[in-house]
């Protein structure tokens, strides 16, 4: 019997209709489970049929290891896929939130909500293709991104991860999909999956759905809310992910109104897959079977039960493989569950394979490798930096403000914890999982791209944490004050304080009282600023968690490009204001936030003008 599944002329219902014919129920199971690199080998992978293998957070062949590295390493996975008795072939799955960012030596852009201050869809699209082209050099073919929640609270720990609390902006920023994978032509089947060729990846929007909703902010919480509303609020980005071809979807690990999103038909098949019409594979989140039931890691049998029936349809196990296979055959060898269930989630997987082209390109394309961090690449991110920051204060008096700087000025300060450290401009789900601090990769700190703009003459003082003696001295003619937050991810990132850590507001007071001083706030989401350091300072910028070029920074604080981001948040006065956010329009007197969503001054705005 021909194989029509090895024909790459053959239409893709038709070669998965064959293929899945083939298949023994230990291929078909094998096929929905995801495993971590770091108990994967090319033999378990060929002998158990697995169907995808991925890293998490930070999880590398070794240090500083390059996208060649990288490629050497999925490879001899991948050739264990091939040596399989159907020769399917795996996805590497990576966490490219920010660009191929576990990956030494790429170019990291900006985290979601910087981006969504840019409110330029035409330029996520571009990060999204470069940011694809990196990851293929590093033999993935999948990237966990994008995160199209809709955060409605800064203490949230994922906030930096959205676009905006402003659900008609996370819309315009899913161009991240078209950017991954490809623009669909005109015509392509609404729900079915797409990817344009092998410079593109697949693209997993997440995380389904309201995660950015959760009462008071909370990690994996609950959100309390109407389905009019979750529909509205939440589930409006993924129409237009599916739109665009969108090829998997990512759930998320908070509840709706108490219920677990992995284990809620409801939205993950009656909604997602039956009314939308999505036709990709629905995958769950890092050990989220583990997490379904107290303690930690039981009930592990009723948890692989839940889920599938529920409508996930490919397992991120990631370690315990061998269990999650041997509990899964069993759940099917009792009816438990069907094998319609398993046929349609193998259905789905297959398809998207075959779309991706893996079959017939299931190595490496090593000449995408001279392209990884180079100066094209860069430059696309120094321009989203740019644009991505927000301009708070310019000056005390109209008249007077203090941007641009002046690139002539005798002697400049350059001071706090974020002026020189590449790690903290960066932030989470960086190099590591959580993100860490220091020269962890290549590129521009702050004080890097300072010293490079400003003229020869001009001296450059630097330091981390001045004090009273650093003013004994000649006077200063201004100084940049970098504060902000550190690295971090999820839960670890739920702050209920929001102030500026590292003793930041305490630091740019001391500097402000003796010298004109510009802050830059390094930071993921809105912090606290107090009256008495705004008043103190001259200038504020927001940079967000910019990325590897700090060159962005100095292009518009110098003047040679204009400020063009706007507040993809509102700014709140006070933590006990939260949640505040749009649509609300009206606040009383004693409710107003200190700067409303959308706000941003220009280049010739003082403090206080409105835009």
């Amino acid at each position: 019997m021909d194989c029509i599944y090895k024909d790459p002329n053959a239409p893709i219902e038709a070669r998965v209709k064959d293929l899945l014919s083939r298949m023994t129920i230990h291929e078909k199971i094998g096929q929905m489970t995801q495993i971590e690199r770091s108990v994967a080998t090319p033999s378990a992978i060929k002998d158990r049929f697995i169907g995808s293998v991925l890293s998490g957070g930070g999880s590398k062949p070794f240090d500083k290891a390059t996208s060649a590295d990288w490629a050497d390493m999925i490879d001899g996975f991948q050739n264990g896929a091939l040596e399989s008795r159907l020769g399917i072939p795996i996805i590497y799955g990576v966490d490219a939130v920010h660009g191929n960012n576990n990956v030494y030596g790429t170019t990291i852009f900006p985290h979601n909500v910087g981006l969504g201050a840019t409110r330029d869809s035409e330029l996520v699209r571009k990060i999204g293709e470069v940011t694809a082209l990196e990851v293929r050099a590093s033999g993935a073919q999948y990237a966990f991104a994008p995160c199209v929640a809709v955060s409605r609270d800064p203490r949230w720990g994922r906030s930096y991860e959205s676009y905006s609390e402003d659900t008609e902006i996370v819309r315009k920023m899913t161009s991240l999909v078209s950017g991954l994978q490809g623009q669909p032509p005109e015509g392509h089947p609404r729900g079915y999956p797409f990817l344009a060729g092998r410079k593109n990846v697949l693209a997993s929007a997440k995380h389904f759905v309201g995660d950015g909703g959760t009462e008071n902010g909370t990690n994996e919480g609950n959100t309390i809310t109407s389905y009019d509303d979750l529909e509205r609020i939440h589930l409006a980005p993924y129409l237009d992910c599916i739109s665009q071809g969108v090829c998997t979807v990512m759930a998320s690990y908070s509840s709706w109104n108490g219920k677990r999103l992995h284990t809620n038909h409801f939205l993950l098949t009656e909604v997602l897959k039956n009314k939308l019409g999505f036709k990709g594979f629905v995958i769950s989140d890092w050990e989220a079977l583990d997490r379904l039931y107290e303690p930690y890691g039981s009930n592990y049998r009723k948890s692989i039960l839940s889920t599938v029936n529920a409508g996930i349809d490919m397992v991120m196990v990631p370690f315990r493989y061998e269990l999650f296979l041997e509990e899964f055959l069993s759940l099917v060898e009792s009816g438990e569950i069907s094998m319609a269930r398993i046929d349609d989630a193998v259905e789905r997987i297959l398809r998207v394979k075959f779309v991706a082209g893996i079959f017939e390109y299931p190595l490496t394309d090593r000449s995408l490798l001279d392209m990884v961090g180079c100066k094209q690449h860069r430059e696309l991110a120094r321009e989203a930096v740019r644009k991505s920051l927000v301009l708070l204060k310019n000056g005390k008096n109209p008249k007077r403000p203090l941007l641009p700087l002046d690139k002539k000025a005798k002697r400049i300060l350059v001071a706090g914890t974020h002026a020189d450290n590449l790690g903290y401009q960066c932030g989470g789900w960086t190099i590591t999982w959580e993100g860490t601090t220091g020269r962890i990769t290549e590129g521009t700190t702050i004080l890097d791209a300072i010293k490079e703009v400003v003229e020869a003459k001009t001296e450059v003082v630097y330091e981390l944490n001045p004090s009273a003696d650093t003013f004994s001295g000649e006077d200063f003619s201004f100084a940049i004050v970098a504060v902000g937050e550190g690295p971090y991810v999820e839960s670890g990132g739920d702050d209920p304080v929001l102030k500026i850590p590292f003793n930041g507001a305490e630091l740019v007071s001391l500097v402000a009282e003796k010298v004109p001083t510009l802050v830059i706030l390094v930071t993921g989401r809105p912090l606290v600023l107090e009256p008495s350091m705004l008043e103190r300072i001259e200038g504020l910028v927001v940079a967000w968690l910019p990325g590897t070029e700090g060159r962005g920074i100095t292009d518009v604080i110098f003047g040679d490009y204009a400020f063009h981001g706007r507040l993809p948040m509102t700014w709140f006065r006070s933590v006990d204001q939260l949640p505040i956010h749009r649509p609300r329009e009206n606040y009383s007197s004693s409710d107003q936030p200190l700067f409303p969503f959308g706000f941003g001054l220009t280049n010739t705005d003082s403090y206080g003008a409105s835009q």
